[in-house]
């Protein structure tokens, strides 16, 4: 396409195409687009909105977000942390100081070098980032005072939310239709903008004009999730439970009624229940446990609780994913649609898919929630804020990795089990004291280990390759045994992030053993607050019986400060 014809494009144009392309969609049956389509978008550059970016500026896309009733603005950062916008522009959604569309990516100078960590955005638009320093910026659609800087006019250039957050450090934040709530790392949250169903929880229905502090029974809690309904807000704890206050005419507040809260009110429901994640969409909830299960509730017309039925569920009900363990799931408050990603890799969706009701979770063939949201949501905008890895340019990162147990240019093999790993004696020397030492005084080219299985030593020299652990929870017990020989801190400590995300009733007095033998104290209190939130269940397996004497005793004082033995 030539620099004019790319001119001439309208996005309007593009909206056309895209209307006939949901048409096709929607001829087809269920099994014939999932087939079709399941891989037609698996990069930021098949999102209709980016269709007009050269590869070249398309490689240099690291985070993007897409957003507006018809998916036509979008907001990315590059490689070099600066940051674009392309779209409509309605109510100058997209930063840059007028109200003009443009489909050549301009820069949004102010924003450039501020490290965007979390993006929400909603449907006046307005849009609402944190950086990494924890500030926060707002700008589009105020009618309703969702920017935060106590007028109702429009914002066309990004402004710092400063009142009552000044000296707060924002982590996440999450919009509604017209309102905003924002995280802080003291587990805070504050909210500002459209209150008419109470959803920023003041205790009246007049909206917020600037942020305040959602307290009430919250106002000792420790929050540490956060997402937003249309109409209403929920948030998780540090100790797993879910409150939720605003619009709950669909039941999606999860309190067994249907009536409003002006103020945040516990899912009672979920009592004993540890929640790590909420998702909201448009009039629905999701919500993802510390075992990996899935809870729903609020509005079902499109099957979007993934029950079987259409019928509205005013408490949460567990969802059947064949048992197998969820590690995320994702709604958007713009659409009627549900993902779920596996601890395998696998994607699940139901709700509304491209005009079609899909009332039970379908395994896809996707690599991840934001595919679903780029092929069949309506509209097709990001849910999260999309992180993208590079396309053809290698880092030095991805070219290592790259090169890991290749035969071709390695100086080194370990033999494991009678199994060869090859690797890079100076790569080793530079990434582990360990080996700096021990091939300083060796000149072999072949090494072999008796301590480690395979699966763990090959995992080890792995990471020394990515920095990251490529090993099931339940086999990284012995990569943590490895990290805690070799003195690896950060391996030690990703060993820990990993074994969490295996943890069940079964296994919990297990993990808490290895977590001590090896001196893993964050581990050791996760798995031991895992053990007092789910004690009647760990007390009767066959681990807590085998349970080492002394353990056993510390154990049972520790959760006895706790109160766990308590009525």
């Amino acid at each position: 396409m030539t620099r004019h014809s790319k001119e001439q494009f309208t996005f309007s144009s593009l909206a056309a195409l895209t209307s006939m392309k949901n048409d096709y969609f929607r001829s087809r049956v269920m099994p014939d687009f999932l087939k079709k389509l399941e891989n037609s978008m698996l990069d930021v550059g098949k999102w209709p909105v980016f269709a007009l970016l050269s590869p070249e500026e398309l490689r240099l896309i690291r985070k993007a977000c897409v957003f507006g009733s018809a998916a036509n603005e979008a907001l990315y950062v590059t490689l070099n942390d600066e940051v674009f916008a392309l779209g409509t522009n309605c109510s100058g959604c997209l930063g840059l100081g007028d109200l003009q569309s443009t489909i050549e990516p301009r820069r949004i100078d102010v924003l450039c070098g501020k490290k965007i960590v979390s993006l929400s955005y909603g449907t006046g638009p307005h849009v609402v980032i944190a950086t990494a320093d924890g500030e926060v910026f707002a700008w589009g659609h105020n009618g309703y005072s969702q920017l935060g800087n106590g007028t109702t006019n429009h914002g066309l250039t990004p402004a710092l939310v400063s009142t009552n957050l000044l000296n707060k450090t924002v982590t996440e934040v999450a919009c509604g239709s017209h309102h905003t709530i924002a995280l802080t790392t003291d587990g805070e949250v504050f909210a500002w903008g459209y209150n008419n169903s109470g959803q920023v929880g003041s205790g009246s229905t007049a909206n917020q004009p600037t942020p305040r502090r959602v307290s009430s029974c919250l106002q000792t809690k420790v929050v540490v999730n956060i997402a937003c309904g249309q109409l209403c807000s929920m948030a998780v704890l540090d100790n797993g439970e879910t409150y939720g206050w605003g619009y709950n005419c669909n039941g999606q507040l999860g309190l067994g009624n249907n009536g409003n809260q002006q103020t945040p009110c516990r899912i009672a429901a979920l009592q004993g229940v540890n929640i790590i994640q909420v998702a909201c969409g448009y009039a629905h909830t999701l919500a993802l446990t510390d075992e990996g299960c899935v809870y729903s509730w609020g509005a079902n017309s499109y099957g979007q609780l993934g029950t079987g039925n259409k019928s509205n569920q005013a408490v949460p009900t567990l969802i059947n994913t064949d048992k197998e363990r969820m590690v995320e799931v994702a709604a958007c408050h713009t659409s009627h649609t549900s993902a779920a990603k596996t601890q395998s890799g696998q994607v699940l969706m139901w709700g509304q898919c491209r005009g079609q009701a899909v009332a039970s979770p379908y395994i896809t063939h996707f690599a991840s929630t934001d595919d679903v949201f780029a092929c069949f949501a309506t509209p097709a905008v990001t849910w999260h804020l999309l992180t993208v890895d590079g396309d053809d340019y290698l880092t030095v990162a991805q070219s290592l990795k790259k090169e890991f147990d290749s035969p071709d240019i390695s100086d080194l093999k370990f033999l494991v089990a009678g199994k060869c790993i090859h690797v890079h004696k100076a790569l080793l020397k530079i990434r582990c004291e360990h080996f700096r030492a021990l091939l300083n005084e060796t000149d072999e080219v072949s090494i072999e280990i008796h301590q480690f299985s395979y699966l763990v030593y090959r995992a080890f020299l792995e990471y020394l390759y990515t920095d990251t652990i490529n090993l099931p929870p339940e086999d990284a017990i012995g990569l943590l045994d490895l990290a805690t020989f070799y003195s690896e801190t950060r391996l030690k400590r990703l060993c820990q992030e990993t074994i969490k995300r295996g943890i069940s009733e079964e296994n919990a007095i297990t993990l808490l053993s290895a977590a001590v033998k090896y001196d893993a104290k964050d581990l050791e209190e996760f798995c031991f607050k895992f053990c007092v939130n789910h004690l009647t269940a760990v007390t009767q397996t066959q681990a807590f019986a085998d349970m080492d004497h002394e353990l056993l005793k510390n154990f049972i004082s520790k959760a006895s400060h706790y109160g766990a033995f308590k009525n």
